[in-house]
């Protein structure tokens, strides 16, 4: 008797984990489990781990901290671009990642090589060693820029604080990093994970480390890099649920973002007025030019704060930052997965200079 009970009891403990009933016509009949309007669908196991990584209160923590007014818009170069360098690098610390600068996790950005009392500045950059024994030492590159524009010369409020130009940027890149760095194993490629400065004096960051690359650019598959992730307020109304790619059709790419975005709700398209446009105006240029498919990931390229005072932590939306983060983390997951490396499109006539580049890089 005591058996039976026991079987019993251990039967209707197994059924209740994977069956729910609701209301009193369905409290006999037994209902799959079935995924939330909300839930992420077509996922992978490793996936799973990556979206379930990244969050709105995660993101909301980093850029609140980066943007806040201590910091001072993070000019290069300043006190406040050294804080915030300071915090990532203790970021990286934390996840165990390889230091990849010449100076633990930092590169040392010498702006006048032939003035050696020039002012730090600095990229921060670590590497997520990959698991498989060929591909571990070809590398997909995650980027945005941490530094702003300082101060302004007068005025009550004179901090620009660069919440979503481009903290929002920076808190993702570390944010993907943490979802990443919880895998077991870990992606077959290695993941370098990037913050330059300089991008607000001519992407000064990003120029520097092609004339000075960290890992071997011939190595360098792909570069994914992140502005302008936080707002949705852009001029001609809310940009939920979606994300743009400058030089849509400049590669391989993109497939990949529009696929892996689709998995959590995000649409990633071509913004045909600025998608050309925007391809040359940030930290992806000259790594495309170097011959390395790269483009720029943004929610808008222009919100009613952009180089204003006003573009403070608090008006970014978090919870759609997240979302288009769990996209962005999918798709370097899949590059760092990927046997084929990335391709610019030689059919498209804007994309040339760069095909030359790659068949020059890969002499």
């Amino acid at each position: 008797m005591n058996r039976r009970i026991l079987r019993g009891a251990a039967l209707v403990t197994a059924l209740t984990a994977v069956v729910w009933g609701q209301g009193s016509g369905n409290a006999r009949r037994p209902v799959r489990a079935r995924a939330t309007a909300t839930e992420p669908i077509g996922l992978t196991p490793e996936m799973r781990i990556v979206v379930g990584h990244i969050t709105a209160n995660s993101l909301r923590g980093a850029v609140s901290f980066l943007a806040s007014d201590l910091l001072e818009g993070r000019d290069t170069p300043s006190r406040g671009l050294d804080i915030a360098g300071e915090y990532i690098a203790s970021q990286f610390r934390r996840l165990g990642l390889e230091p990849a600068g010449d100076d633990g996790y930092f590169q040392t950005v010498v702006v006048h090589p032939e003035d050696p009392d020039s002012p730090k500045s600095r990229n921060i950059a670590a590497i997520l060693r990959g698991s498989d024994p060929q591909l571990k030492d070809t590398y997909v590159m995650l980027s945005a820029h941490y530094d702003h524009v300082g101060l302004a010369g007068t005025g009550e409020d004179r901090i620009f604080n660069g919440a979503n130009d481009d903290a929002s940027g920076t808190a993702s890149v570390l944010e993907v990093a943490n979802a990443l760095a919880a895998l077991h194993p870990r992606p077959k490629r290695s993941v370098l994970f990037i913050l330059f400065c300089g991008e607000e004096k001519g992407l000064r960051g990003s120029r520097y480390y092609v004339d000075h690359p960290l890992v071997p650019l011939d190595k360098t598959v792909a570069d994914l890099n992140l502005e302008q992730l936080g707002r949705t307020d852009a001029p001609e109304g809310p940009h939920l649920s979606g994300a743009n790619a400058t030089g849509f059709d400049y590669s391989d790419m993109t497939p990949i973002l529009v696929d892996s975005g689709k998995r959590v709700g995000i649409v990633v398209s071509k913004d045909a007025k600025a998608s050309d446009k925007y391809f040359d105006l940030s930290d992806n240029q000259p790594l495309a030019k170097a011959g390395i498919p790269a483009h720029t990931l943004s929610v808008t390229y222009n919100f009613p704060d952009e180089h204003k005072v006003g573009d403070e932590w608090q008006k970014i939306d978090y919870d759609n930052m997240a979302k288009v983060d769990q996209a962005v983390g999918i798709a370097t997951l899949r590059l760092a997965h990927a046997l084929t490396a990335p391709r610019w499109n030689e059919a498209y006539a804007p994309a040339k200079p760069y095909v030359e580049a790659a068949k020059k890089l890969h002499e």
